[in-house]
């Protein structure tokens, strides 16, 4: 009867330590798998096509309403999406210190309809709206300027508060301890990124022909009912979600380790690792964290768990002078990551290009689909959706089920070699792009089209890039995701999805920093430089062949990283 009754437990009950929306522990039954995803990837659909409704063709919204230059444009659109990139530092800490990430979401999801309202009103009531004169060329006052750009950054505190929260939120409806629901985990982070890309084929569609078209009005006014009805979506399943219970401030874990390390430093480590500290029970003192076993590498900061005479004083243990294992590894699993999250920079740097060099470019090509409809540059980014949308059913389904037969593992890659597959992949979108600026530039120079806005050589020869670039983020970006939730220690997880978005940020910077010196160094003298605001007389090829390069080197560089790399080692489960 007694083993009965314990194994009706774990049937009933997850063991991962999650809870319901009551904090009694998560009835398996009732609460997670998928039928709570449907929420979570309803409100990430409504965020994303709210945020790329917004974001797809701001370069030209800096351009036309607020009458900036193309390099100005392209690096305030950069330095904008870069934070939108880094606010997710405090979106993460606070979910796993203090408010869990069921909290942090709702939070900041509204915060995020706010800063949409705004910038809809900032494109629509007169007074804060730029006025045009009858040639379309807008004269933005300072105030007008400034209210837009506060809309966007209110914007960027309330993705923050999302991107790391809602595909680890996603994932935490799995249950890591039950087999039967740990192989759907995986395939929740592809149909994740799938939702993602359906809400972008609206936006970078729809609301870019609309924003063109029809007015920035409704074109930004569509995108916050969307981010409107995302916080419906989200509170609408909160009886079904399974949450983990913030573990407390994970740098002061982290600083805990560091210091009792080099406090410790002329302290030798015992051969025997079994005798480093760790606590008796079942579980860690980390809450909602799983114990992690020790691992060989970083070995220095194991000073930190060896025990003194002096640790255990009156039966307490002060953390500031000694650390557990699983604490320990805690520091240990973030160092290693952060070799691979480095190397996402220039992946990241790559792909902003869609939404800058790559809209520029195909401004200065011929638009029209038949006699009369035009479809916008922005617009283009629609066949790096398609793309996505094309890949993942055919990984998640074929390349998948394939390549299991010949690797073993049950995933058919693992997911630093799915990471290094994508990153092959998003050299030839750089090399594809930069030759048709060389096959553009020739058609320029044979026809002498120097002063013509735009050639007669259709935009669609643009869609190979956006479809290369596609295919590597279903390798690439999804295996991050996977990557970093996977690899994280449990009470970490925001932190360390936080981590993969600022490859994106520091990818933006990156190409704000190389835009701006490449800038710099090629106009010297009086010349036009290689992304003049006339690229009929420039040479973005070039800028384009040096991404690609800086790709292949990047490339070389994951290789020896990922051989190197040591998968952590979780043990135990929580209740």
């Amino acid at each position: 009867m007694g083993t009965q009754a314990v194994v009706s437990e774990e049937d009933i009950y997850s063991n991962d330590g999650t809870t319901d929306y009551k904090n009694n522990p998560a009835n398996k039954n009732k609460t997670g798998t998928w039928k709570a995803c449907p929420y979570i990837l309803g409100n990430e659909c409504c965020e994303r096509l709210a945020y790329y409704g917004m974001a797809t063709n701001l370069v030209n919204y800096l351009k036309v309403q607020l009458n900036q230059h193309n390099v100005t444009a392209i690096n305030n659109v950069s330095n904008w999406s870069g934070t939108c990139y880094i606010t997710p530092l405090l979106g993460a800490f606070l979910a796993d210190a203090y408010l869990g990430r069921y909290w942090t979401i709702a939070i900041f999801s509204i915060i995020y309809a706010m800063g949409m309202t705004l910038l809809t009103l900032s494109a629509s009531v007169p007074g804060i709206r730029p006025s045009c004169d009858a040639e379309g060329v807008c004269h933005p006052k300072t105030i007008q300027s400034v209210v837009a750009f506060i809309a966007l950054y209110t914007i960027a505190l309330g993705t923050g508060g999302i991107k790391p929260c809602v595909s680890a939120f996603g994932a935490d409806q799995f249950d890591d301890t039950d087999e039967d629901e740990k192989k759907h985990k995986s395939s929740f982070f592809n149909w994740f990124y799938f939702t993602i890309n359906i809400g972008a084929l609206v936006a970078s569609s729809v609301l870019v022909y609309i924003q063109t078209h029809v007015g920035w009005a409704w074109g930004f006014g569509i995108p916050a009912a969307a981010m409107a009805i995302a916080v419906v979506s989200f509170f609408s399943g909160t009886q079904l979600y399974r949450n983990q219970k913030p573990g407390g401030s994970p740098i002061t874990r982290i600083c805990q380790v560091i210091i009792v390390s080099f406090r410790k430093f002329h302290v030798k480590v015992p051969t025997d690792k079994s005798l480093l500290y760790e606590t008796a029970d079942e579980e860690s003192v980390v809450q909602g964290s799983r114990k992690l076993d020790h691992t060989e590498t970083l070995s220095f900061f194991d000073k930190a768990a060896v025990e003194m005479d002096f640790d255990n004083r009156k039966g307490m243990v002060n953390p500031w002078t000694l650390c557990t294992v699983t604490q320990v590894e805690e520091l240990k699993s973030v160092i290693r990551l952060l070799p691979v999250w480095a190397t996402g920079i220039i992946f990241a740097t790559v792909y902003g290009q869609m939404g800058t060099l790559f809209v520029v470019q195909g401004g200065s090509m011929d638009p029209h689909m038949g006699p009369k409809f035009e479809i916008p540059s922005a617009s283009l980014s629609i066949f790096d959706t398609l793309s996505v949308l094309f890949w993942v059913p055919v990984y998640d389904r074929l390349i998948v089920p394939f390549a299991r037969k010949f690797t073993g593992h049950k995933n058919g890659f693992t997911q630093l070699q799915r990471i290094g597959i994508g990153l092959f992949i998003s050299i030839f979108a750089m090399i594809v792009a930069g030759i048709l600026e060389v096959v553009r530039l020739d058609i320029v120079r044979r026809h002498n089209y120097y002063d013509l806005k735009q050639i007669p050589m259709s935009i669609f020869w643009q869609v190979p890039q956006y479809f290369i670039i596609g295919c590597a983020e279903v390798f690439a970006n999804i295996g991050q995701l996977e990557f970093f939730y996977e690899q994280a220690p449990d009470a970490m997880r925001s932190l360390c999805s936080a981590l993969s978005l600022i490859t994106a940020a520091l990818g933006s910077y990156l190409s704000t920093l190389l835009v701006t010196v490449v800038t710099d160094v090629t106009t010297r003298g009086g010349k036009p430089g290689w992304i003049p605001d006339n690229l009929n007389r420039g040479h973005v090829h070039y800028f384009f062949f040096l991404l690609a390069v800086l790709s292949m080197m990047n490339l070389i560089v994951f290789v020896f990283i990922a051989r190197w790399y040591t998968y952590k080692k979780a043990v135990g489960n929580l209740r």
